[in-house]
């Protein structure tokens, strides 16, 4: 990694640098003051490409940024920061967009739990509204947004209590029939991450993967507990307590609709962000897609059982044991 950059140092002759507030795998965040505003705060967000990547790889993986940055500049929602500049520098790439001031709702979520409460369910219910309309306005676009890093820390409440999804670290454009390199490494954070999200290239995330992270953050913001993951889940399916267990102010519908969010595999959730939020708000009822499901077993599939399912089923359940298997493997390494 390169050094940070310095207290007061000037980008693109524009962005005074403050301070640093976030620092990843990736590269960091800043907050800084616009000089050509007057009184204007921005969050400056750097992202640092892998410095052994063969020449072309490089160029390739800085224009697909260029691409990605202009897909994002063109956004308009309340619950989104909007991107207002995007540049590069060096082997460093640039993305800068409005600070959003707040707590962000792992925050609130530790508070209460050291007052050993729990946060109002209703007032996390309304949180998922807004989430669930901004997960829609990203899914769609033309092509769809997908998001990949929805989490508690990634959500913060405004002073005047709207709630945004700050964090473009892990956004992937969805292009029909093109395979592309990912500009922002990354899998996600484990506890809200789907199975199909885990691999190089995300290649089998779609806006359902969106839509698991969303159910696992609920989860975890309800019941000041973290979700089990879902390799955890996939080897041993009583793994995930269920809410009401945990904070039985959680009403019937809600553990049905987060349960249904985070269900393994992606035909068995809402298929859209839209569809969750409305069963959420008890105007829908859940419908599950007519593509082919599997279900976990009580006890682990052997061999034979595998090959005496349907042939339908038996492809689900190793496609899935593959992923597992590479995520087992991922984790492990």
């Amino acid at each position: 990694m390169a050094l940070p950059l310095k207290e007061r140092e000037v980008l693109r002759g524009r962005y005074q640098i403050r301070q640093q507030i976030g620092q990843g795998g990736i590269g960091s965040v800043y907050l800084a003051e616009d000089l050509r505003l007057e009184g204007r705060l921005c969050a400056v967000k750097e992202v640092e490409h892998d410095r052994s990547l063969p020449a072309k790889i490089f160029e390739e993986a800085r224009e697909q940024f260029m691409r990605e940055a202009t897909v994002l500049a063109r956004l308009d929602h309340p619950n989104l920061p909007k991107v207002s500049d995007f540049f590069s520098r060096e082997n460093r790439d640039y993305l800068v967009m409005d600070y959003v001031p707040g707590e962000d709702l792992r925050t609130l979520m530790l508070d209460a739990r050291r007052h050993k409460t729990f946060l109002r369910t209703d007032v996390v219910l309304g949180w998922a509204n807004q989430i669930a309309n901004a997960l829609t306005y990203l899914h769609r676009q033309d092509p769809p947004i997908i998001h990949r890093d929805i989490k508690p820390s990634n959500l913060k409440l405004t002073p005047s209590g709207l709630v945004k999804l700050v964090d473009f670290g892990l956004v992937k454009v969805l292009v029909p029939d093109e395979r592309t390199i990912t500009v922002i490494q990354g899998q996600g954070t484990i506890l809200y991450t789907p199975l199909e999200q885990y691999g190089s290239d995300g290649a089998h995330t779609d806006p359902r993967s969106d839509i698991y992270s969303l159910g696992a953050t609920l989860y975890h913001l309800m019941t000041n507990t973290p979700p089990a993951d879902a390799r955890k889940r996939f080897l041993y399916p009583e793994s995930l307590q269920p809410s009401r267990a945990i904070n039985s102010a959680i009403n019937r519908r809600t553990q049905r609709g987060i349960k249904w969010a985070m269900a393994l595999h992606p035909s068995e959730r809402p298929n859209t962000a839209e569809d969750f939020r409305l069963f959420l708000l008890g105007q829908k009822e859940i419908i599950t897609s007519p593509l082919p499901q599997f279900h976990q077993p009580k006890q682990a599939l052997t061999l034979r059982d595998l090959l005496a399912q349907p042939a339908e089923q038996a492809l689900a359940w190793f496609i899935a044991g593959m992923m597992a298997l590479s995520l087992i493997t991922t984790l492990g390494s």
